[in-house]
């Protein structure tokens, strides 16, 4: 039967993801002002309804309480909405006029949204709204322990949104929840992008479909209060914040950490709070009931009351407790306290000073938390921008309760029900994820300059010395073509009838063929010659470069058309540099020579 069950919860799937994407081809066309219209109308639904939601939560799963879930609901459907009201998401973004470039939202298609069991009624409103802000459709998949008040809280989003105008089928919500129908939705074909929020498995599935993903990691926040703190202040809202719906928001208080000098203080303020101090026979029997062997949460003590925990744990405390707070000498596995909870049960640590402070709530972050949440309180500014540069996590908030500010309660974050831990937590953004991260952005881009001026000129020319191919090795010569050259240069010299002639060509070819033979290029045996020196080089009429702008004309220079080794040496020895032209034959020994010596410098014609 378990079998037949699981083929009709995929088959769902497949006929749901295929009515959301239906839909969708009508919703993608419709303009910002008609969404707007429609996210209004289902936040009002959600305000209007958001205590019997709450009440079905309770009764379904038995997690939290009545008015905190009441609270969570109205954090999505009020406060969200006014926070993304005015929010460009579709069409025209803006026109960036001294950059020449134009912005379109553009909708990504029909979102898979997972929600949890902890949050499953707030989470469903939250994700509606995100997914229709943003022009997207969406089919929820409920967790099976919280089925029948996501599934109300989505036909209660949908019958909103539909009287506003949206198309019938953009939001559609699992009636069979199960892992294999989760998985299923999370690999269909039309789902552009998934929207987890659950246990790491849940979210480590979600990035292994191959699909675009956004998740978030598990939430173990380390509290510091510094010397300078208010303490009545701090402990009041740590206490608030740890309670706050029986600690099942991921980013609720986990570990108090401070110094030995403000033990009392602190402890004194937490009886006023009515939190439970535990001995240590009941913090060892705490950790033995909520953390399990293999280190995950026991199921039975997820968002529990302090009187449901201390029962299951083998104490009573009084009714009116607010949380149990157990004192814990390390981070790890061998301390299960240092562990996220999930139940308003809070570890507490007393150090040295700052800096072990500062070590305790590093450490808890690393052992569970990465990227997530962590708190200070303190009113030492330069204190609290050293832990903020020091801690793992990309949310770090002041002299506040962790839950309500980090998801935009008592913060300026943007509200929000999926906290990113970023890459060090396994996630894809660091963010509060809003409408934005689930669209688009498509950029109308005019041309402003031409490719040349993209870079300086002396990166260009860098560019091309570096891609430039090395010269290739000399070519073999013959030494008739060698002579043949020289006569030539010697005739329009004037120098065709000189009886040193002879001499003077085999001089030249000889030294010629000689530096060919020492870059290694193949050339023919040497021949041997006379002593005759070579003849005198004629040098080209001076030519006069134009003068600069206000100064002087350049001095004339002497160009030549031949350059051998002795030719470059004799330079050298002199201090003059040899000036050639395009047409200028340089031997490669001469080349050589004068590259060490900085000699020969290019003249135009």
């Amino acid at each position: 039967m378990l079998h037949d069950q699981d083929l009709i919860s995929i088959q769902e799937v497949r006929a749901k993801v295929e009515q959301a994407y239906a839909a969708w081809q009508k919703y993608r066309t419709y303009t910002q002002e008609q969404v707007d219209a429609i996210v209004e109308a289902m936040g009002a639904a959600g305000r209007a309804n958001a205590q019997p939601l709450a009440e079905m939560a309770v009764e379904e799963t038995s997690y939290g309480n009545v008015r905190d879930k009441m609270a969570k609901n109205l954090l999505c459907s009020d406060l969200l909405v006014r926070s993304i009201r005015g929010m460009k998401t579709l069409g025209l973004l803006r026109e960036i006029a001294d950059k020449k470039i134009v912005e379109y939202g553009v909708p990504l298609g029909v979102v898979a949204a997972i929600v949890p069991t902890t949050n499953p009624t707030s989470t469903a409103i939250y994700k509606a709204i995100v997914a229709l802000k943003s022009g997207n459709g969406v089919v929820i998949s409920p967790h099976p322990h919280a089925r029948k008040c996501t599934a109300a809280t989505a036909k209660l989003m949908l019958e909103a949104a539909v009287a506003a105008g949206a198309p019938d089928g953009i939001l559609q919500c699992l009636d069979t929840p199960t892992v294999e129908s989760t998985q299923a939705l999370m690999r269909h074909d039309k789902i552009a992008v998934i929207l987890a929020t659950g246990g790491s498995g849940m979210v480590k599935a979600a990035y292994s479909s191959g699909k675009p993903a956004f998740g978030v990691g598990p939430g173990n926040v380390p509290v510091l209060v510094e010397k300078t703190a208010d303490v009545a202040d701090a402990v009041r809202k740590i206490v608030a914040g740890k309670s706050f719906d029986y600690g099942t928001v991921c980013s609720s208080e986990q570990s108090l950490v401070t110094c030995h000098a403000m033990k009392d203080a602190v402890l004194g303020e937490l009886k006023k709070n009515q939190a439970f101090l535990c001995t240590e026979e009941q913090a060892a029997a705490l950790g033995k009931l909520l953390v399990t062997s293999g280190g995950t949460i026991n199921p039975r003590c997820v968002g529990q009351s302090p009187t449901r925990i201390a029962q299951l744990a083998g104490f009573t405390v009084p009714p009116d407790t607010s949380i149990i707070a157990a004192e814990i000498k390390g981070v790890g596995k061998m301390h299960p306290l240092s562990y996220e909870k999930l139940s308003p049960v809070l570890a507490l640590y007393f150090g040295e000073g700052w800096e072990t402070s500062l070590d305790t709530c590093e450490a808890i972050l690393r052992f569970g938390g990465m990227g997530h949440t962590a708190v200070i309180f303190s009113q030492d500014e330069a204190r609290i921008r050293e832990f903020a540069q020091r801690m793992p996590a990309f949310r770090v908030l002041v002299n506040t309760s962790a839950p309500q500010g980090s998801v935009g309660i008592t913060t300026n974050l943007q509200p929000s029900m999926t906290l990113g831990c970023g890459a060090v937590g396994g996630n894809s953004t660091s963010d509060n994820v809003s409408p934005l991260h689930l669209i688009n952005i498509k950029r109308l881009a005019w041309a402003v300059r031409l490719p040349e001026e993209a870079m300086p000129p002396a990166e260009i020319k860098t560019a091309v010395r570096v891609a430039a191919p090395a010269p290739a090795a000399p070519a073999a010569i013959d030494r008739q073509t060698v002579a043949a050259a020289v006569e030539k240069y010697l005739a329009q010299k004037g120098l065709g009838s000189s009886g040193a002639k002879p001499a003077v060509v085999a001089e030249v070819v000889d030294r010629f063929l000689a530096a060919r033979r020492a870059s290694g290029a193949s050339v023919p045996a040497p021949v041997c010659s006379s002593c005759a020196a070579p003849a005198p080089r004629e040098p080209q009429p001076p030519e006069t470069k134009p003068a600069p702008p206000g100064g002087p004309p350049a001095p004339p220079v002497a160009i030549v058309d031949f350059v051998c080794e002795n030719d470059v040496r004799d330079a050298v020895r002199a201090g003059r540099k040899i000036f050639i032209g395009p047409k200028t034959i340089v031997t490669p020994a001469a080349r050589e020579a004068a590259a060490a010596n900085d000699i020969l410098v290019m003249a135009q014609r």
